[in-house]
């Protein structure tokens, strides 16, 4: 039977797991985690003031991206790393991704079409702290245990 990853993350944690067929639940494989997701904006930035252009040019603003959220992002791209990295030597054949509704948002923008297309489930949740039987219980419905 082939093997299943299921991702459980949000944007300061992530735990992959291996479903290896019926009856065999399933196994941590890697656990990341990301702490600058969970510092506040304040704790991110420097207080060094930033560099000011004279002249009162009348240019259209960016909206600024928040620390907090550039982080989640840059951890989405290291969480999409694994994914990629797992397809290319053949880990996985088919993948369920579990976060919550933001996180799953930045995942889906950085994860690869090759990798995307195995990705069979996506549960808009944060599981991140249930156990590994809670787990097995939330998900049985996607996985074969």
């Amino acid at each position: 039977m082939p093997v299943t990853w299921i991702l459980v993350a949000n944007a300061s944690l992530a735990k992959l797991y291996a479903n290896l067929g019926p009856h065999k639940g399933l196994q941590l494989v890697k656990e990341l985690i990301h702490p600058e997701s969970r510092q506040k904006n304040s704790e991110l930035v420097s207080d060094r003031a930033g560099a000011m252009s004279g002249g009162g040019g009348g240019g259209s603003m960016q909206p600024q991206t928040l620390p907090k959220q550039h982080e989640a992002k840059v951890f989405a791209q290291e969480i999409a790393q694994e994914l990629y990295h797992g397809r290319t030597v053949n880990a996985f054949k088919r993948a369920i991704i579990v976060a919550p509704p933001a996180f799953m948002g930045m995942l889906n923008t950085v994860i690869d079409g090759p990798t995307a297309q195995l990705i069979s489930e996506r549960f808009e949740k944060d599981y991140t702290k249930c156990s590994e039987p809670e787990l097995n219980e939330r998900l049985a419905s996607a996985i074969f245990l």
